[in-house]
């Protein structure tokens, strides 16, 4: 097989959101009893749960630090952090990093899902969902933060 037709490995990424106080509590006070379930799972698999909304935040952060110019999605991360429902989705919604790495391979979210799966829709994981890193599963950016886009 030639290189031009290799298939593509995309990466994965698993996120939770997590039910009840179980959000906060992963924010604030990670080795709390309600959440050790969940950490011996992550732990067996060097894995970390990363708040979706603190991500953004730090992006945002980065980028006025840096220059907003090089950071392409800042406008639309700066709008989902100032828009109330968004806030509340985003503070209950952790992405799952494997060896400190956003993104790994599907043998890494497969087992971690594996184990992760019958905890789903319980008192601490409502909800489950894979990522991959194929740019037409992702959302792309509205048109109003594209660059070149007339502001609103």
């Amino acid at each position: 097989m030639t290189k031009q037709e290799s298939p593509v490995r995309w990466q994965y990424q698993l996120r939770v959101t997590l039910a009840g106080d179980a959000a906060r509590l992963a924010r604030e006070n990670r080795d709390h009893p309600r959440l050790a379930g969940l950490r011996r799972i992550l732990a067996r698999h060097d894995a970390a749960l990363m708040c979706q909304y603190d991500l953004f935040a730090g992006y945002c952060a980065e980028a006025e630090r840096e220059g907003i110019e090089q950071y392409p999605l800042y406008a639309w991360t700066r709008a989902v952090l100032a828009d109330p429902a968004k806030q509340e989705k985003y503070l209950a919604s952790f992405s799952i990093h494997v060896g400190g790495q956003e993104v790994y391979p599907r043998s890494a979210a497969d087992a971690i899902e594996a184990e992760l799966r019958p905890l789903a829709g319980g008192t601490v994981i409502r909800r489950l969902a894979r990522h991959d890193t194929n740019p037409a599963n992702n959302p792309q950016m509205p048109e109003q933060y594209r660059p070149g886009a007339t502001p609103r």
